[in-house]
């Protein structure tokens, strides 16, 4: 998630959710198989506007400490997994659901939200706001904006704590589509990161306790921010393209500031750290018009590639073998290939092809020589050969509809949500073959990326989260 993510403008411009993501609320009945009603009211409890949280114990290590950008083996660490690529190793992910069928618990949400869930040792996270412009509740008043983070028992899916956050104001009257919690967090073995826009990137222990807060700039906007934070050894990156136009490294520990890059102008997706063909790594984001890499210890840009993509750039990159693909924008170029490694304006030496077939929100998937994704408006699914950009099928999905969230491939398997709590479930292969297409009825909006945790998966929408499988 390297990965892909989009935003968009007006009816054709999808909401950065990508989840992002992106609200009306029903409250509607809870179909539990592994929870308890009992269970459930505390879960809902927990939950309420940030009370006072209860101490918990620590995360439980689960083997050896953690990896820079990553956990444990069954660990979703942060936006699109544990390499940013939309792509997991587990095995036995469900297929089929319904609202009566293998959902192991369902968590009432304090708050709406375009973020996604993420996974570390024995806890889920995830954030939501309250206070303003909630679909489904009285619009409420800027000053009582707030953002959540939140902490899940994985096993119960019991709120643990519940930290908020209020906004540093004036923000947006309101914010198109997904509303004012689209940054996925990102956990490591001490902390969780959170990424608020201008009310800053928090750092928090393990028990909700704020370690530290940085500042990445002031600016708002109409679709809001959907960067999340990227772990890469001792640094936590930051595209704050909507805040100050700048990609900015912060030291993991402190906080501290450790170098800036500017010039990232429309740029709402999370940035990727990938091994050039030097062997080297790259920092990698789009911005309107251009792909850029960077140092990541140094934050000096390596390399540009044209684009021809006119449209601001909401999917995260993917990678695969030193490769980088992009899709972005509403019409004309909506793809392309650029070969990492390069030295300055790469375009006519490292741009490999370009494409007509893209998507403007949600973010692809690689795998075996083939790109996969949704289109954010149609209802189509796409195969792509990933050496030459051709398409290998194009393949119009039964009531589709809108798709705001990234692609999830494992097991085999491609998992497209959309907007109103459908999955479709696709062969991973380049031969389309639709193994099933599951609906969560619930008046709500679906606009997350789903995630993994262990051999089930977790789905968000703005009023619940969802654990489905056995």
């Amino acid at each position: 998630m390297s990965s892909l993510r989009v935003v968009a403008r007006f009816l054709f411009r999808p909401g950065l959710a990508v989840v992002l993501s992106c609200c009306a609320f029903v409250v509607g009945s809870i179909a539990t198989t592994g929870v308890a009603a009992d269970d459930l009211t505390l879960a809902q409890a927990g939950s309420q506007k940030s009370k006072t949280r209860q101490p918990v114990r620590a995360p439980q290590a689960k083997g050896a400490a953690v990896a820079s950008r990553a956990g444990a083996t069954d660990d979703w660490p942060r936006f699109r997994g544990p390499t940013g690529m939309g792509t997991g190793t587990a095995t036995g992910l469900p297929v089929t659901w319904s609202e009566t069928e293998n959902i192991v618990w369902k968590t009432p949400l304090p708050g709406a939200g375009a973020s996604s869930p993420i996974v570390f040792r024995d806890r889920i996270y995830l954030t939501a706001y309250t206070g303003f412009f909630v679909p489904g509740e009285d619009e409420g008043r800027p000053e009582n904006l707030k953002r959540h983070l939140i902490a899940i028992d994985r096993k119960t899916g019991k709120v643990l704590w519940d930290t908020a956050i209020p906004a540093k104001l004036p923000e947006e009257d309101r914010i198109r589509d997904h509303g004012f919690a689209a940054n996925t967090p990102a956990a490591d073995e001490q902390r969780v990161y959170v990424f608020f826009g201008k009310t800053g990137v928090f750092a928090f222990d393990h028990d909700g306790k704020q370690v530290w807060q940085a500042d990445v700039g002031s600016k708002t906007h109409g679709w809001g921010t959907s960067a999340s934070p990227v772990i890469d050894n001792d640094l936590l990156f930051i595209n704050a393209s909507v805040e100050s136009e700048s990609l900015v490294a912060l030291d993991r520990e402190t906080g501290r500031e450790r170098w800036r890059a500017g010039g990232i102008r429309e740029s709402w997706n999370t940035p990727v750290v990938v091994k050039s063909t030097s062997g080297k790594d790259e920092l990698v984001l789009a911005r309107q018009g251009n792909v850029l890499a960077f140092d990541p210890q140094t934050g000096r840009e390596l390399w540009s590639c044209e684009t021809d993509i006119g449209w601001y750039m909401v999917p995260s990159l993917v990678a695969s073998d030193g490769i980088v693909y992009a899709l972005g924008g509403r019409s004309g170029t909506a793809g392309l290939a650029v070969r990492t490694g390069g030295s300055g304006d790469v375009t006519r030496t490292h741009r490999l092809w370009t494409s007509q077939k893209g998507s403007n929100v949600s973010s692809p998937v690689y795998l075996d020589g083939h790109l996969y994704w949704m289109h954010e408006q149609r209802g189509i699914a796409f195969c792509a050969k990933a050496d030459t950009g051709e398409i290998v099928y194009e393949k119009s999905l039964n009531r589709g509809g809108q798709v705001y969230s990234s692609a999830l491939l494992a097991d085999g398997k491609l998992y497209y949500v959309t907007r109103d709590g459908k999955t479709f479930v696709i062969a991973a292969k380049p031969e389309f073959e639709q193994l099933a297409a599951n609906e969560l009825r619930e008046r709500s909006l679906f606009n997350a990326s789903p995630a993994i945790d262990g051999n089930r998966l977790l789905i968000r929408s703005d009023r619940f989260l969802y654990c489905v499988g056995k």
